[in-house]
């Protein structure tokens, strides 16, 4: 244990803590001194017991202040942290929808693109078939034609 000499209204003090702990000591105490003082200005004397009642309070209403606004951030921050994770969840969800589209769109490009092969080869089916038939016709005419 480490000992630390304060002076806190006007009076040296002789703490003890942790080895280590000693400025950060030094700057609680000097934190409740400044407390301390400013309250004794502004009240004037009324009293060491009750100036030191008062400076707890204070400092008390301070720390519960603190608390208070902390908790108010933890919560903002829960908040947010759900709403990301909403968001997030809608993102996969459009995503996984787009990509089902996706394949969707594919699946039917192809069946359009099978089809419109299976009605190249139809259409030129047929016209070789009108061409063959054509050409028939064609022999037929020359050929009475030419027995005349």
């Amino acid at each position: 244990m480490a000992n630390v000499n304060i002076k806190f209204n006007g009076k040296e003090f002789l703490l003890s803590c942790d080895d280590g702990q000693e400025d950060h000591l030094e700057e609680l105490s000097n934190h409740l001194n400044e407390k301390f003082e400013g309250l004794k200005n502004d009240l004037g004397n009324i009293g060491e017991n009750k100036l030191l009642l008062i400076t707890s309070i204070k400092i008390m209403d301070e720390y519960f202040e603190t608390k208070k606004k902390i908790t108010e951030k933890k919560n903002e921050l829960e908040n947010l942290k759900n709403k990301f994770l909403e968001i997030k969840k809608l993102v996969y969800a459009y995503k996984d929808d787009k990509e089902k589209e996706i394949n969707s769109l594919l699946n039917n490009h192809e069946d359009l693109k099978s089809e419109i092969d299976k009605t190249k080869l139809n259409y030129e089916k047929i016209l070789d078939e009108a061409t063959s038939e054509i050409d028939k016709f064609i022999e037929k005419v020359n050929q009475d034609n030419s027995v005349q």
